[in-house]
């Protein structure tokens, strides 16, 4: 699974979720009712004042759940749809740019409080995860942390759960382990969590935690 180069699908009926409208109809159908919430509040844990870097932000959907007291938000996709959306929807409430996020695409001297990576990693090779990683930990200030949020695979899976992540846009699923392997190229503290009830259907998603020591 993290040697395939195909990391990513979008061909035929996938091509449909590049689309800002479908992709957060499709969401809002699948996700539980109050998942995403859960998911701020014990995985990303904002504070007042923080700075907020959203890598693959999509249109925004997240900021509906992050408080109006964190400080500043920027996200980056490459998708121009998504950012045109997000821009439409949020306003001044966060920056936007459509781009591909590298070391040179960020600041001089910033320094963010929380890197979020959600729904990303699975669809980057091993490689391409592997430099997310890195702009990750060099975008953030010591003791901030990165959160991702991906499809996993596990042992005696759910065979629904299975089927859905086989057909997602994203062929460059993992098992926890081979998550956390990239994750421990540059981050030293890795912490993460199986979340079994963030659909409506049988699902498994992965929640990595990732906090910037002086160590790595």
């Amino acid at each position: 699974m993290t040697e395939t180069r195909t990391s990513h699908h979008d061909a035929g009926l996938h091509r449909l979720l590049d689309r800002a409208g479908v992709y957060d109809a499709l969401q809002n159908l699948l996700l539980r009712k109050g998942s995403r919430g859960r998911y701020v509040s014990e995985h990303v844990r904002p504070f007042p004042g923080c700075r907020i870097l959203d890598i693959g932000c999509g249109p925004g959907a997240i900021l509906a759940h992050l408080p109006e007291s964190i400080g500043q938000y920027t996200g980056f996709d490459m998708n121009p749809g998504y950012i045109e959306a997000a821009r439409r929807r949020w306003g001044n409430r966060g920056t936007f740019s459509c781009r591909r996020v590298e070391a040179g695409t960020l600041p001089a001297g910033d320094a963010y409080d929380i890197v979020l990576a959600n729904g990303i990693v699975h669809h980057l090779d091993d490689a391409e995860a592997s430099q997310l990683f890195d702009i990750a930990w060099r975008a953030l200030r010591p003791g901030a942390w990165l959160v991702t949020y991906d499809n996993v695979y596990l042992e005696h899976q759910h065979w629904f759960a299975r089927w859905l992540i086989e057909r997602d846009r994203g062929k460059a699923v993992r098992t926890r382990e081979g998550y956390e392997s990239l994750a421990h190229s540059r981050f030293a503290q890795v912490e993460s969590t199986i979340l079994h009830d963030t659909l409506r259907v049988p699902y498994t998603i992965l929640v990595m935690r990732c906090t910037k020591t002086r160590d790595g």
